[in-house]
């Protein structure tokens, strides 16, 4: 029996008028995620890799095409009250500022998406106990988010994201308020946890380190997909790096020429 794709985008376009101008954000996209796999969007600012996130994740509505989520479309999933229930249980958000809230306990921070669900308190404790243990922040627990680092924060989040299992983890430029050995970490425990948990992944990046950490990388400009990387020669580390800004470089020859 064939896999069914956790997520199916078909032919997603956004039309933006700015007086009586028109922007094609997003041209016709298409591609699908399976689960457990880690997708990445690379490209440059303004390419529209944000908005395709922002469209997936309902905070921003498609002029046209279709989104399909374990099989089933996805209709008026951008619109109240359906995007906040779309939100809840299908979606996970990390953003590149951590959104935590300094009030509350890193547990409490974690937990929060299953308090909003109504969840049985025993949920709440043992899911919050697991996930704060997969982060590696238990001994953590009590503290408030002022007291941990930019890297140990994005744990927390990342927590966050994942403690209602969503269908898909959506990532934007998770990295960016981070030095390089504290997103070198943060990468490896996502790609972790998409192992341990089968968690599908979209991440939007524009650097080539982040995006070595993807199963495939999905190369953005103008709106529309130009090139896809699969790493169907197994190179990992530097290689992989290497491979993938061979394609940058390959993709800004060709829009110079």
């Amino acid at each position: 029996m064939e896999a069914v794709p956790v997520l199916r985008v078909h032919n997603i376009e956004r039309i933006f008028t700015v007086g009586k101008s028109t922007v094609n954000a997003l041209r016709k996209v298409d591609f699908e995620i399976y689960q457990g796999e880690f997708i990445v969007v690379m490209g440059r600012s303004g390419s529209g890799k944000t908005t395709l996130l922002n469209v997936l994740g309902g905070l921003d509505s498609p002029t046209g095409g279709e989104i399909f989520i374990d099989g089933q479309e996805a209709t008026n999933y951008f619109k109240e009250p359906y995007a906040t229930k779309y939100r809840r249980e299908r979606i996970g958000f990390v953003f590149q500022s951590y959104n935590l809230l300094d009030a509350l306990t890193i547990e409490e921070n974690i937990a929060l998406p299953l308090i909003l669900r109504n969840e049985k308190a025993i949920i709440i404790k043992q899911r919050t106990k697991e996930m704060l243990e997969l982060v590696g922040l238990y001994r953590w627990r009590n503290h408030r988010p002022v007291e941990l680092s930019g890297g140990q924060q994005q744990r927390v989040a990342l927590a966050r994201a994942l403690i209602t299992e969503p269908s898909i983890l959506l990532a934007d430029e998770p990295t960016g308020n981070l030095d390089s050995q504290m997103a070198a970490e943060i990468l490896q425990l996502m790609f972790d946890m998409s192992q341990k948990l089968n968690q599908s992944i979209v991440l939007v990046t524009h650097d080539p380190q982040v995006a070595s950490f993807g199963d495939r990388v999905l190369f953005f400009n103008d709106g529309k997909i130009i090139r896809e990387f699969r790493n169907e020669s197994n190179l990992f580390g530097a290689s992989k790096v290497k491979a993938i800004m061979n394609i940058v470089q390959d993709l800004e020859e060709e829009n110079l020429a």
